[in-house]
């Protein structure tokens, strides 16, 4: 066996840069679920937020995908990824950061929550973006859909622990004390990635051409693209939906169901079991369907589960819950590692950020749209109709990708070739 075909077959575990991308990874994202319950708590029990500051709040977490979500990738296809990593890293412990220190000295305010908020979210863009443009240049092209696997492993085991330990430690430190764990964490992700060995080359910056033009490029690729626009479509009236819920969910269970922070911590945590079985499940379940029809048949899967949150209203709330958050996390999980990896492969390198960013304008762009509507239709109608308002949308969601070539295919492309039509990469 040649030296060539051992590499090919060796798993990411031994690669030295992947490996530190990996671990900085799977530390923020730990940091980040055992504050997931903490923040929006912070905000209903401490500052005593109504159902429209709630959605507020959700809105300002991913409004700078709206705002800046283009450009960004402009931005950072003309910058070194790692470090761009980095300092976002920094930014984001920075700014969280502030909230245990106000609440200690006792001038923590709604007002301050907000601020934190809009500038997490703005280094949470470029992030997102230099991430998902960052793995392909670290490791070999036919690895990719291994390394999403494996960062999906990392996000979904940290939702099974993460959340029921913020419950039990919210109960023991306070929710605000809370997010000084997150704010540590995002700086051990910057010190794990300063270690990785890989050096992009300086972007020359001669060629560079107009920002609209450059930003053009990403949009106009996306556009053309018959599957990911497909793709964009899905996942982005999806996020709308679900926000919604996300935005009003801690208040729907503190005040509505009655339920302990360790109960909610517990609940997220074995929803987000799902999660980590569709991470181990993504690679052989997209060998076992094809890959093509892994991407509608997740989004299908994912639509009956949307409605166990707001029967839990009306039976046995926990359980519900739990099976609810499990079967939406599996089906949700198998169809990102499918997609993503799908387009980081088959995107050309030098398009990466601005087609990873005009995705994520498209897909997380609506969540501050739906989080505000979800608060002022809460505000007006209540939590519940919020509720079931989501899990409808969600069959609406679905059908770009179920309707469409995608259920028919089994491969999808490795390269983009814009006079190809789905159907020539059928088996």
């Amino acid at each position: 066996m040649s030296t060539q075909t051992l590499a090919r077959q060796r798993s990411l575990m031994f690669h030295h840069d992947f490996r530190q991308l990996w671990i900085g990874d799977t530390i923020s994202q730990f940091g980040t679920q055992v504050s997931l319950i903490a923040l929006p708590y912070l905000a209903v029990t401490v500052l005593g937020a109504d159902e429209f500051e709630m959605g507020i709040l959700g809105t300002l977490e991913f409004l700078a995908f709206l705002v800046i979500g283009l450009p960004a990738g402009a931005w950072v296809d003309r910058w070194r990824r790692k470090r761009v990593l980095i300092a976002n890293d920094i930014v984001r412990a920075i700014a969280l950061g502030t909230l245990p220190l106000a609440y200690v000295f006792d001038v923590l305010t709604l007002g301050q929550l907000f601020v934190v908020a809009v500038v997490t979210g703005t280094a949470t863009v470029f992030f997102d973006v230099a991430y998902q443009s960052y793995l392909p240049s670290i490791v070999e092209r036919h690895q990719i859909t291994e390394g999403n696997s494996k960062l999906e492993i990392s996000r979904s085991t940290a939702q099974v622990g993460g959340p029921g330990l913020g419950g039990l430690m919210i109960k023991l430190l306070g929710a605000p004390l809370m997010i000084a764990v997150d704010a540590a964490s995002y700086l051990l992700s910057a010190f794990f990635v300063a270690r990785i060995r890989h050096e992009e080359p300086p972007h020359d910056r001669t060629a560079r051409r107009a920002l609209r033009v450059e930003i053009a490029e990403g949009v106009r690729f996306v556009a053309k693209h018959p599957l990911l626009r497909r793709i964009a479509a899905c996942t982005s009236l999806f996020n709308f939906f679900s926000s919604m819920t996300a935005s009003l969910l801690i208040l729907y269970m503190v005040r509505d169901l009655d339920l302990e922070p360790g109960v909610i911590g517990l609940v997220f945590s074995a929803g987000a079991v799902g999660g980590l079985l569709g991470a181990f499940a993504a690679t052989p379940f997209a060998k076992l369907v094809g890959e093509g029809r892994a991407i509608p048949i997740g989004a299908a899967l994912s639509v009956p589960f949307m409605f166990f949150t707001p029967l839990a209203a009306f039976g046995p709330a926990v359980p519900l819950l739990i099976v609810g958050g499990l079967g939406m996390s599996f089906a949700i999980v198998v169809y990102n590692v499918t997609q993503v990896s799908f387009r980081q492969r088959m995107c050309p390198p030098h398009l990466l950020g601005r087609m990873n960013a005009t995705i994520r304008f498209l897909v997380w762009g609506t969540m501050p749209i739906g989080a505000f509507l979800g608060g002022a239709i809460g505000a007006a109608s209540g939590v519940l109709t919020v509720l079931w308002v989501a899990a409808f949308g969600s069959i609406l969601a679905a059908l770009p990708v179920v309707i469409s070539p995608l259920i028919g295919m089994r491969e999808l492309p490795d390269e983009y070739d814009e006079h190809a039509t789905p159907e020539h990469t059928t088996s």
